[in-house]
C-alpha cells in the first residue's frame, strides 16, 4: 500500500504544474488510463469473442432444441462448439477481473488514515472542493447537493448518465441492423431481454460513485468512460 501510495503521489507531483490543487485527481484519472492500456489487448480479444459468440448463436439455439430433454448433453454440446470454433465463453470476464485489483487498491488507499504507520497525506488532496477521501455523503452533509462539492458529484453522475444512455442506444442500433436469430428464422430465445437489459447496468455505476470514496468513483468513470469509447472501436 505504501508503495502503490508513493507512485500516486509521484504521479501528482508530475502533474501539479497543469493541475494545481486537482493534481492527485488527475493522477488517478492517468492511472486509469495506464491500467486501461495494459488490458486493451485482452479487450480486444474478448470483443472478437463476444463477435464469435453472437455468430454461435442460432447454432446454440438448434442444439437447444435438439437436446432439450437431456440439459446434460445440451451443455457438452455447447462446450464442444465452443471448443471447435476456438471461443472461451469466459474471454469478456477477464478484462473486467483484471481491473478489481486496481479499484481496490485505490478504495483502500483513500479509505485508510495512516498508510505505512504515517498519516495518509493523500486524504488532504481533492478534486475542486471534493476531497478524495470524502462520498457523496460527506459532500450532502457539507453544503448539500448544490454546494462545491455536491457539484462535483453532479458533474460525475451527469457523465456516467450520457455513457449508460449511449451505451443503450448504441445497443438499440445493433440489434436493429444485426438481430441474432435460430435457425428456423425465430430470435434466439431470452437473447433479446438479455441484450436489452445489459445496458442498463452502466446506470449502476451511479451506485457505485456515491458510496465510495471519490479517487474510487473517479476510477469507476474514467474506466467506464474508456470501455464505452473501446467499445464502439472495437465493435464498429
Amino acid at each position: 500500500m505504501s508503495l502503490f501510495a508513493g507512485l500516486v503521489e509521484r504521479l501528482a507531483d508530475l502533474l501539479q504544474p497543469f493541475f494545481h490543487a486537482s493534481a492527485a485527481a488527475a493522477a488517478i484519472v492517468l492511472f486509469t488510463a495506464l491500467v486501461r492500456l495494459l488490458v486493451h489487448p485482452l479487450s480486444r480479444a474478448a470483443a472478437r469473442g463476444q463477435q464469435a459468440r453472437a455468430r454461435l448463436q442460432p447454432r446454440i439455439a438448434e442444439l437447444k432444441k435438439k437436446h432439450a430433454k437431456d440439459p446434460e448433453k445440451f451443455q457438452k454440446a455447447v462446450l464442444a462448439l465452443h471448443a471447435e470454433e476456438k471461443v472461451s465463453p469466459l474471454s469478456g470476464l477477464l478484462p473486467a477481473l483484471l481491473q478489481l485489483p486496481a479499484f481496490f487498491l485505490l478504495y483502500h488507499l483513500f479509505s485508510s488514515t495512516r498508510i505505512g504507520g504515517e498519516g495518509n497525506h493523500l486524504l488532504a488532496h481533492a478534486l475542486f472542493a471534493a476531497p478524495l477521501g470524502d462520498r457523496w455523503a460527506d459532500a450532502l452533509g457539507h453544503g448539500g447537493p448544490l454546494g462545491p462539492a455536491g457539484l462535483v458529484y453532479l458533474g460525475l453522475f451527469a457523465l456516467v448518465a450520457g455513457v449508460a444512455a449511449f451505451n443503450y442506444r448504441r445497443t438499440k442500433r445493433t440489434m436493429a441492423e444485426s438481430p441474432v436469430q435460430a435457425g428456423d428464422g425465430e430470435q434466439v430465445p431470452g437473447l433479446g431481454a438479455v441484450t436489452k437489459a445489459m445496458p442498463f447496468l452502466s446506470f449502476f455505476t451511479l451506485v457505485t460513485v456515491a458510496v465510495v470514496p471519490l479517487a474510487a468513483a473517479l476510477y469507476v468513470v474514467t474506466s467506464t468512460t474508456w470501455s464505452a469509447v473501446e467499445r464502439a472501436v472495437l465493435h464498429r
